[in-house]
Order: structure tokens, then sequence, then C-alpha cells
């Protein structure tokens, strides 16, 4: 696939993949997977595709995953998962994907809270009632 507009030629695919689907760009996503980019390769800042990806593009999540992103990787840091970024804004789809392709629900974050909390916190009674379904 041809690099984005304002992107340079020598960046690698791994950048190309990570801006992709932090801005929820499905066409460009499947595009660069299809290329041979990998899903799991971090980004220069650390970072793979699943962990920033727009959460609110389940499409990008299902693209992501389906060839193989690793649904349960945690930031070193927060300890936080796709999954707790997902319930905390109020994801259902997005949530839903991640759950089907294996992701942890019953992990907490350094702050102790599992995506359940972390939707509570927020209001989202649809993802609570679908967390606590389970």
């Amino acid at each position: 696939a041809p690099p984005a507009a304002g992107t340079s030629s020598m960046e690698p695919s791994a950048d190309w993949l990570t801006r992709a689907a932090a801005q929820g760009r499905a066409r460009e996503v499947r595009a660069l997977l299809l290329a041979g980019a990998s899903p799991n390769a971090p980004n220069a800042f650390g970072r793979t595709p699943i962990q920033v990806m727009m959460m609110g593009s389940a499409q990008v999540a299902e693209l992501l995953l389906l060839h193989g992103a690793e649904p349960n990787c945690a930031d070193p840091a927060t300890l936080t998962r796709p999954v707790h970024d997902a319930a905390r804004e109020g994801f259902l789809d997005t949530l839903a994907a991640l759950h089907r392709a294996g992701a942890r629900l019953d992990v907490r974050d350094a702050w102790g809270r599992l995506p359940v909390d972390l939707a509570a916190e927020r209001g989202h009674g649809e993802v609570v009632q679908y967390l606590r379904e389970l």
C-alpha cells in the first residue's frame, strides 16, 4: 500500500499501521495488513496498533484481531489493556470484538480497576450490563 499523505516512504509499516488504526481508517488498516504489516509490531513509541486504535471503530478492531493482533497486550506503566480502554469509553461493539478474540475481562489495571469498574465510573450502562452478564 502506498504511504498515506504526509508520511515518509522511509517510515516503517508499524508506524503507518498504528497511525491508521488510531485514526480509525479501516480501509487503510486492511490494505496495510494485506500487504504484510504485522498487527503486533510496536510503533516508534512502543505501542501496538490495537493499543492505539480508535476505540469507536469496531471494524478496525476486528481487522486487527482477524490478522492476529494480541488482544491482551498491556500498557507497561498503567497495566491497561484494550478492553479497559473500550469499557472506559463505552464502545460495546469494540469490547465485544476484543472479548470474542480472547481478551480477558478479569484483569485489573494499575489502580485495581476491572473493565466493568471503568464502564460503571463513566455511566456506560450497556457496557456494564454486557460485562456483568458474562
